[in-house]
């Protein structure tokens, strides 16, 4: 074998514009194919970051039915006190939860005393919210919310309604509700800030106190919607769903039927169906590259058999075996395998410590400056490196069949 890899080297080092220009045209392909999953799976993750984290949580919990109805904002699919015991229980179990936030969402109407429009409001305890989405106060555009994001008796202001109504950081407002009761009650608020809308359910929501919710809609104590809940890796989403539905997916129901259902961010965001657009982009990106390596390399050997048929028919004159010619070719193509994708792994290391050190920066929103920080996934390298010294081979294989099905009179008449 090692006469057939010396013998293969050899012949490569004979046509070296030809190995080097296959070289290069592989290695551009898997250094494109590299720095493309790089840079958009960096950019994927940002987005999902500031979503995730400014709103909605890695996963949410609900009282069964209450997503579905989520547009009518049913307050009788709470979740009462042995139900958050039970989930909060089982969320203080897993290790892979970093915080959680019980909220209370309502609708209502919001007046500024001259105008009155309706709203979608938020009851969150701050010093939760803030652990389970820690981007929220970089989303006021206006007033300053400190560390405390607000207190029993403030509101966070959407964006949109404050334009509309011309509401401003210090001014009185008054939310209207109406109870589980159908009575209705009321109470003032000092706009505490205004709060920048975002793509998706929830980024028109206003913020305000959970006690404050609790008082307008005259509940009990301990009775919540939903849990936001959020993980220290957002890559252990799928385990962490699983083991949850694991754990609480067993209650049942007066009526037989599942009583919590757990929805990921990837259910509840719309911006989901981007990441699977970018996920698709890097299936075709690589499928080209499989198109490069296959005509580039195959081109090269055809044109190595053709070139070489007299040799070819001497050696086997000479008692070389079929299998031992296919060998020759089949080594061939997997050194041009080798050697391209070493080459563009290596021109992607450089690539992403040069983008460590002069980082891409852009705006997303309002969100400015924001930082892109582009890795190379070593289970991305193997997979890319592997699937080019594979397709490598495979697009010698015809060629160095052909090679080895000759006849050595009729090849070695061959001028």
């Amino acid at each position: 074998m090692s006469n057939i890899t010396k013998i293969a080297l050899r012949n490569l080092l004979r046509y070296k514009r030809r190995t080097l220009l296959t070289s290069l045209l592989i290695t551009i392909g898997v250094l494109a194919v590299l720095l493309f999953s790089s840079i958009s799976g960096a950019f994927k993750s940002l987005m999902i970051g500031q979503i995730t984290d400014s709103m909605l949580g890695h996963l949410q919990v609900h009282k069964r039915g209450y997503v579905a109805s989520i547009d009518n904002l049913p307050l009788h699919m709470n979740l009462g006190p042995q139900d958050m015991e039970t989930i909060e229980k089982t969320l203080d179990s897993l290790a892979e939860v970093e915080a959680y936030s019980p909220r209370i969402k309502f609708g209502g109407m919001f007046s500024n005393f001259e105008q009155t429009t309706n709203v979608r409001l938020n009851g969150v305890n701050p010093a939760q919210e803030i652990r389970a989405a820690p981007l929220l106060p970089k989303r006021v555009l206006q007033g300053d919310v400190g560390d405390t994001l607000l207190s029993p008796g403030e509101i966070l202001v959407p964006e949109l309604l404050a334009k509309g109504m011309d509401v401003k950081p210090g001014d009185t407002v008054v939310i209207v509700a109406t109870n589980q009761d159908g009575s209705v009650n009321a109470k003032t608020f000092t706009v505490r800030g205004i709060l920048e809308g975002i793509t998706g359910p929830g980024g028109r929501d206003g913020y305000i106190h959970i006690q404050d919710a609790q008082e307008i809609l005259r509940i009990r104590k301990n009775e919540v919607n939903e849990y936001a809940v959020r993980l220290k890796n957002a890559n252990a989403l799928e385990r962490v769903e699983t083991a949850l539905t694991a754990a609480i997916g067993g209650e049942l129901n007066k009526q037989g039927a599942p009583k919590y259902e757990i929805h990921t961010w990837e259910k509840l965001s719309p911006f989901y169906n981007i990441a699977r657009m970018i996920d698709v982009m890097t299936f075709f990106i690589k499928l080209m590259l499989i198109a490069i390596v296959l005509v580039s390399v195959m081109n090269v050997m055809i044109m190595a058999v053709f070139e070489r048929i007299k040799e070819i028919g001497t050696i086997a004159a000479i008692g070389t075996r079929p299998a031992k010619i296919l060998s020759l070719f089949l080594v061939e193509g997997l050194s041009l395998g080798l050697l391209g994708s070493a080459m563009g792994t290596l021109l992607s290391l450089v690539a992403m410590l040069v983008l460590r050190i002069h980082p891409v920066s852009y705006d997303f929103g309002r969100q400015k400056g924001l930082l892109l920080s582009p890795t190379l996934d070593p289970v991305e390298i193997i997979v890319v490196s592997l699937l080019v010294i594979l397709i490598s081979v495979l697009a010698s294989l015809q060629p160095a069949y052909k090679a080895s099905r000759m006849e050595p009179v009729t090849a070695m008449r061959h001028i």
